[in-house]
């Protein structure tokens, strides 16, 4: 009895660990992984049946000092905190900032080893960033809505004006000038709905990604010039998730249509997916994100508006309106998601991230 208790104790305490946001890594004394959570694994973009055996210095590049006081913590049996520790991770150009507490640990009465809990600064940091991301974006929504009402109003009432001035007009050319009117009216009138976004709310249905995603190559493909490229790299194992597919559709044709717009007639375009745990957007923690990065090696964003693309009216182009991507955002963001970008020359990616969350939409 008392051994099935430690045993069941022992799978929920497992259970915990593997649905803590703070990558936790257990190395037996001779540095060698023994455990690595759900949280890890993202963090290091390895599996822990890969990760389990392997010695530390295989899951990533450590500074020499890190190193020294491991061992140090080992010697002694202490605790310590280590801060914006500089770790390199296989395949990634960039380090990652991490602050790192390290303990020692008995197990099962195997000689001393060592726990690592790792919290990527370089996270805190996204998630801050999203956070402003969501927040700057709602109060534009709501700035162009308060907006909006005081334009369509006087608009409405210039519109009529002119309507009723026409029919009191005989001369034909001076009706010209009251038709221009119109028309000027109806082109702002439909410039604002354009800047406040889709009018109907989204309508979930259970979806592919890949369907929606070959649905629209097939669209770009047959207007892009000879000269670019269209490539995937699919991950089959992503499931069906609930989302609108016309939103989504609207997000994939406004990304790559910039994207094939900056390539100028030549280069290439790759549609990328990818499944990731344990994803935090804006504050929610989801269990399951499904990655979308479409990238291209055109000249990059200008570095002067990289950092408010997805407002309204934000465009590096001279015959661009501005508002494709920052529709593109506010859909992803009613579908719970959110999109990112990374650009530099040479290559830009554009990244969904969507929750696969399956919903009762009967």
């Amino acid at each position: 009895m008392k051994k099935k208790l430690l045993n069941t104790c022992a799978c929920e305490a497992e259970a915990v660990q593997e649905q803590q946001m703070t990558a936790t890594i257990c190395l037996n004394a001779d540095l060698r992984i023994t455990y690595i959570n759900g949280a890890a694994e993202v963090l290091f973009s390895v599996g822990a049946r890969l990760a389990v055996g392997l010695p530390l210095s295989q899951l990533a590049s450590f500074p020499p000092t890190f190193l020294d006081r491991m061992q140090d913590v080992l010697s002694h049996e202490r605790r310590t905190t280590e801060r914006e520790v500089r770790v390199q991770r296989p395949g990634q150009n960039l380090p990652t900032l991490i602050d790192c507490t390290i303990s020692t640990f008995l197990f099962k009465g195997e000689p001393p080893g060592l726990l690592l809990e790792i919290h990527s600064i370089d996270h805190q940091i996204k998630i801050a960033r999203e956070n402003a991301l969501l927040s700057q974006q709602e109060i534009s929504r709501n700035l162009l809505r308060g907006l909006a009402h005081e334009i369509k109003n006087p608009l409405g009432g210039i519109r009529g004006a002119a309507q009723l001035l026409e029919r009191e007009l005989d001369e034909e050319s001076l009706q010209e000038y009251t038709s221009i009117v119109i028309r000027e009216a109806d082109r702002l009138h439909n410039l604002i709905d354009r800047m406040l976004g889709p009018h109907t709310r989204p309508r979930p249905t259970s979806i592919n990604i890949h369907e929606a995603l070959e649905y629209v190559r097939t669209l770009i493909r047959a207007e892009a010039p000879e000269g670019v490229v269209l490539k995937t790299d699919y991950d089959p194992s992503i499931p069906d998730f609930t989302a609108d597919r016309d939103h989504m559709i609207q997000v994939f044709l406004n990304i790559t249509g910039n994207a094939l717009q900056a390539l100028n007639g030549q280069g290439r375009i790759l549609f990328k997916t990818r499944v990731a745990r344990y994803v935090t957007i804006g504050s929610k923690l989801h269990k399951l994100v499904g990655i979308v990065d479409i990238e291209d090696d055109g000249p990059g964003i200008p570095e002067e508006i990289s950092a408010s693309i997805f407002y309204p009216m934000i465009t590096g182009r001279a015959d661009g309106t501005g508002l494709g991507l920052s529709i593109a955002q506010s859909l992803v963001n009613q579908q719970g998601g959110i999109i990112e970008c990374r650009s530099q020359p040479g290559q830009t990616v554009f990244s969904v991230l969507i929750p696969l969350e399956v919903k009762d939409v009967s």
